[in-house]
């Protein structure tokens, strides 16, 4: 039988590591963002079984840890072009497709809170109150955002057919 942490935290570390990379853009400091939130899980794992929202917990330290890396930076990386981009995103450069690369070109023209919103919601999977949560909005401010970027996406579509 499966511990809690098993079955619930450990199977996060991959969408954890998806935002982790989102905000940092570096593999290994993704990796080790999602290693250190990984190491706090363990430590307050009996009161992580306590809680209602413990994905929201975990997400809210990756969101943390990887802000603190940042300010260590003191410097926000910004990717230079679209193949930066799908290259980071997709496991193999094989699985590229020309509709993930629009997509990612797409993403990349949305701002920032957007882009995260749809990234968490079509992406990850999150509901709208884990968004609100972790982004620390409101519900109301997540289903706007989201409806922008989709409404974006869906003219960003048809003029690329065009």
């Amino acid at each position: 039988m499966k511990t809690f942490f098993e079955a619930y935290i450990w199977t996060l570390r991959g969408k954890l590591y998806r935002m982790a990379y989102l905000w940092l853009k570096d593999r290994a400091e993704a990796e080790d963002v999602v290693q250190e939130a990984l190491e706090k899980a363990w430590a307050n794992r009996a009161a992580l079984q306590k809680m209602d929202n413990s994905v929201g917990w975990m997400v809210r330290v990756v969101k943390n840890q990887s802000l603190q890396r940042l300010r260590e930076r003191q410097k926000w990386v910004v990717v230079d072009n679209q193949e930066d981009i799908v290259e980071a995103s997709v496991e193999s450069p094989e699985e590229s497709s020309p509709a993930v690369k629009m997509v990612f070109g797409f993403l990349k023209e949305l701002p920032e809170k957007q882009t995260e919103v749809f990234q968490l919601r079509e992406v990850e999977g999150l509901t709208y109150e884990e968004i609100a949560e972790y982004m620390e909005i409101s519900v109301e401010q997540v289903k706007v955002n989201l409806f922008r970027s989709r409404k974006k996406l869906r003219s960003f579509m048809l003029n690329q057919k065009k």
